[in-house]
């Protein structure tokens, strides 16, 4: 007797462990060798009593509850490090994904559903499409009426056969616009032929962070759909780590038709300067300003991988000089996560990312670097309040501040 009622236990107790199997059969949640490598890497572990291998052991062994009510899968980044090191590719970062999906939405932080379920009818800030036009437009006109030497910008919405589309993070219109202009005026000069669109330009994805793949899958089709009609070649991802992530794996989780190649504009950087298309100097930096860099998780680790993080060095060392780079160590796909991806800005929890984020403190300061280049939107806003928690005394920017400073004009 005491037998069976074990046994229909243990099945109530694995409902969690049996849903995620069927969702994703290749989550390898039983391969788990307890070696503690997933653990060891991860700058999550012991945040809340919890770390990648003890969060896989409770699922494993059918601890839903304790599962289903940890906030620490709002800590974690779904970064992938412990995918990175673990011997048998356990994809925990996926398991947690499908995990926050099975919490009810009444149930998920509200900032960050509340993001989600904004980028469903506009933007991930909210904003319209009309008003989103209607910055790009004004700001042009300011730009045009103040600087005479780019009195021929442009900023192109709806043109269709351009060669790339250019995606644009919506914190851009809503709060700082002129960040915009930066990268108008690098493509201007390098005479690349682009586009926004009108619709679906936002390529943030927060439904990828909420674990709701409906709405995922929905945002990257319109998203998809949107490139396809204007007959662009190149899906051109801004200085954004999740975007590019979110697109390239919406296409491939979902099976998305498309008719263009995504790509990060570091990649597009690197390209134009290696071409000879864009020319940079780095004899502004006579006081001898030292750069290091964030390796972006979704842009680098889960992105273009080693070969995208040359790219980016590669762009930061012709622009500010090779002698005026210092790398972190670990680097590149091996690098740290920062604590500010994967919804985590979006969902709060500040102390722990506060705390998350310590050892990529030490790791930028260790540098000694004046500045902190991240191409990353909440790498950037998360980096920033890093320095300021902690005492860091880098100037954290986006790459393009450094690219147009160190621009010869043709």
């Amino acid at each position: 007797m005491a037998e069976k009622r074990q046994s229909g236990l243990s099945r109530i107790r694995s409902r969690v462990k049996a849903t995620i199997k069927s969702r994703f059969p290749g989550a390898n949640m039983d391969y788990c060798l307890t070696c503690g490598l997933c653990a060891s890497g991860c700058p999550a572990t012991g945040i809340d009593g919890m770390d990648p291998r003890k969060f896989l052991r409770l699922l494993a062994l059918g601890q839903d509850e304790e599962i289903m009510n940890t906030d620490w899968i709002y800590v974690c980044t779904m970064c992938q490090r412990c995918k990175y090191a673990c011997p048998m590719d356990i994809n925990i970062g996926r398991i947690v994904y499908e995990v926050r999906g099975l919490r009810p939405r009444d149930r998920r932080p509200r900032n960050l559903q509340k993001t989600c379920d904004f980028q469903k009818t506009s933007c991930s800030t909210g904003i319209s499409d009309k008003d989103f036009v209607w910055v790009v437009n004004d700001v042009l006109e300011e730009v045009r009426q103040n600087e005479p030497e780019w009195a021929d910008l442009e900023a192109p919405i709806d043109r269709k056969g351009a060669e790339y589309f250019l995606n644009q993070n919506a914190k851009d219109p809503t709060v700082s616009p002129e960040e915009m202009v930066l990268v108008w005026k690098i493509l201007h000069e390098a005479g690349v032929s682009w586009t926004y669109s009108s619709k679906w330009w936002d390529g943030a994805n927060y439904c990828l962070f909420t674990g709701d793949s409906e709405d995922f899958e929905a945002t990257v089709r319109a998203q998809v759909e949107t490139v396809n009609e204007l007959g662009c070649k190149y899906y051109l991802n801004t200085e954004c780590g999740h975007i590019y992530y979110a697109v390239r794996e919406g296409i491939k989780r979902f099976n998305i038709p498309h008719r263009f190649e995504v790509i990060s504009i570091v990649s597009l950087y690197a390209q134009l300067i290696r071409d000879g298309r864009l020319l940079v100097d780095p004899s502004w930096n006579s006081d001898g300003l030292k750069f290091t860099v964030q390796d972006p998780c979704k842009l680098i680790r889960q992105g273009g991988g080693d070969s995208l993080a040359e790219d980016l060095r590669f762009v930061i060392k012709s622009v500010a000089g090779e002698e005026n780079f210092v790398d972190v160590w670990p680097n590149k796909s091996n690098n740290y996560c920062c604590g500010g991806g994967g919804g985590a800005l979006q969902a709060g929890f500040k102390d722990q990312r506060r705390r998350f984020g310590r050892l990529k403190f030490d790791q930028l300061n260790a540098t000694g670097a004046d500045v902190v280049i991240t191409p990353c939107y909440n790498c950037h806003s998360h980096i920033m309040d890093l320095g300021e928690f902690y005492g860091g005394k880098w100037r954290v920017t986006h790459l393009w501040d450094w690219i147009v400073k160190a621009m010869v004009r043709k």
